[in-house]
Formats: structure tokens, C-alpha cells, sequence
């Protein structure tokens, strides 16, 4: 009971805490009914913790997921924006070929580059070097056609 109460203490995240409280209750001889109406939860997620409590103890009333961890950590993020900054021009195709072999790393969605290019504060679509339009000889053969 004491590790319950120290786990109950210490724990910041709400739905460990929520599995804790009702175990808790349980054990203090709460009904089943009672508790789902002070934590608002169903009398079965009482149940569910109170036996995943007795089966696995404290680790049982813990999260299991950890959310997924982002492909590039923020080094080789600033790595990847700093690289950007250097060059003249940009290509998406160019960007996706540097990350993967500096990194290993293929995004699965070009939003992720994107991302990138943003945060390095280019325009992703800056792709000619200069405007053909300041370029005499291609604005003459234009007008020839």
C-alpha cells in the first residue's frame, strides 16, 4: 500500500493517476460503484486496473506507449538548417538526398522537408538560380516566337 501511495504522490501524469486512485479506493474498501462516480470511469476500468495492479504490481498501471521519437534530433536538425543557409539555391530532390546520407534517414511524407525549409526560412520553391525574366537573351528569343 505504501508504494501505491508514493507512486500517487510522485506521478504527474493524470490517467496513471486516475488507474492509481481507483486501486486505491479499492483497496480502502470502496464499492466499485462509488469509486466510477468520484473518478467518473466505468466500474470496468476499476476491475482492469485493480487486477492488472494485483498481476503486475506498480509497472501495471503505467503507460505503456512512449509516442514515436522524431527522425532528426535537434543537432542534426540545426546541421541539416545550417547546411541549408549556405547554399545559393535549393532543391527538394537535393535536400532529400543530403538528409538521407548524412542521416539514413527518409521522411515518408515531403512535409518534413518542407518543415525544413522553413524553419531555415527559405522558400522551398526557389529552385532557378535568377529570374529568367532579367535575362536579356532569353526574354529576345521569347519575343522571336
Amino acid at each position: 500500500m505504501e508504494e501505491l501511495i508514493d507512486f500517487i504522490e510522485a506521478n504527474p501524469d493524470p490517467r496513471e493517476l486516475k488507474r492509481a486512485l481507483a486501486v486505491q479506493m479499492v483497496m480502502q474498501n470502496y464499492t466499485h460503484s462509488r469509486i466510477g462516480q468520484i473518478l467518473c470511469v466505468s466500474v470496468g476500468f476499476v476491475n482492469k486496473w485493480k487486477y492488472r495492479f494485483v498481476e503486475q504490481g506498480i509497472a501495471g498501471l503505467k503507460l505503456k506507449h512512449q509516442g514515436s521519437k522524431g527522425y532528426l534530433n535537434s543537432v542534426q536538425r540545426q546541421i541539416v538548417i545550417d547546411w541549408l543557409k549556405q547554399k545559393n539555391y535549393w532543391h527538394l530532390d537535393e535536400l532529400k538526398e543530403y538528409v538521407e546520407d548524412s542521416y539514413a534517414v527518409i521522411f515518408e511524407s515531403n512535409q518534413s522537408y518542407y518543415d525544413l525549409f522553413q524553419q531555415a526560412d527559405i522558400s522551398w520553391k526557389k529552385t532557378q538560380k535568377k529570374n529568367p525574366r532579367k535575362d536579356p537573351e532569353l526574354v529576345a528569343k521569347k519575343n522571336e516566337k
